[in-house]
């Protein structure tokens, strides 16, 4: 069983069942298990401005750590049935949306294709949204296709990329 696999989770908006964004998430962490993903530890969630910019809402997001005994395509597979379950439905690239899972990392392998999932995700390495909880679950982190440490990533991140811990009030379901 392999413990070293990393789903990105986001979401923009409120789910008509679950409620906000991350009501929503921790709602699809108790859905993992019935679909073969153990989670061993989850990142703080963060909010995170669209991107590319947009007059959408802000994201939610988190990282989480897993173990499971699924091949990366079977993992793909389960997170799409998760999203089907909750809804979600590909119309556009970079619509809001409910609810968003991702393969960011698994293990050490590096998969380009021809057919997903690609791992490393192609475009973690540029986001704010995956990087800064990764750094929370993983400080000794390393891209598996290049080596670099996440610290380093992390420090070469756009300035204009809004991603912050969310500020949570009582009861706001944030």
């Amino acid at each position: 069983m392999l413990d070293d696999l990393y789903i990105g989770l986001g979401a923009n908006l409120p789910h008509p069942r679950f409620g906000p964004p991350k009501s929503t998430l921790e709602h699809v962490l108790t859905l993992f298990p019935d679909h073969g993903l153990r989670v061993l530890a989850r990142s703080p969630w963060y909010e995170s401005a669209p991107i590319p910019a947009s007059d959408q809402p802000w994201y939610v997001n988190g990282v989480v750590r897993a173990a499971t005994a699924l091949s990366p395509s079977d993992v793909l597979s389960e997170l799409q049935a998760i999203e089907a379950e909750l809804g979600r439905q590909r119309v556009e690239r970079n619509e809001a949306r409910s609810v968003d899972l991702d393969i960011i990392a698994f293990g050490n392998m590096i998969l380009n294709g021809p057919r997903p999932p690609i791992v490393p995700h192609p475009r973690m390495a540029d986001r704010g949204f995956v990087l800064l909880p990764l750094a929370d679950l993983a400080p000794d982190w390393r891209h598996p296709a290049t080596g670099e440490r996440i610290s380093s990533l992390v420090a070469r991140l756009p300035r204009d990329q809004v991603t912050r811990p969310l500020q949570e009030t009582p009861g706001s379901g944030a």
